[in-house]
């Protein structure tokens, strides 16, 4: 019986998600947003989740800065 070593990977099983997809235009194969997580019973806060998501699929990206999230909300209408 041949031992395997564990380092060996048969061809065709390994999935390099660093890769970009070939359809860059497909939003649906992200994998970092809070979109499919629970929602809360407030409109407003799965509004701001969705718009949260938006802009990382838009910007391309993992995660945001401060100033992205303000400029998140302010685009909401969100003011002080």
């Amino acid at each position: 019986m041949p031992e395997t070593s564990i380092l060996e990977n048969p061809a065709g099983n390994f999935v390099d998600r660093r890769q970009r997809s070939e359809n860059p235009g497909n939003p649906g194969v992200e994998r970092r947003q809070f979109r499919d997580g629970d929602r809360s019973a407030r409109p407003e806060v799965a509004e701001l989740a969705n718009a949260i998501d938006d802009y990382k699929i838009n910007h391309r990206r993992r995660f945001i800065t401060f100033e992205e999230l303000f400029d998140v909300i302010a685009s909401l209408g969100y003011h002080r």
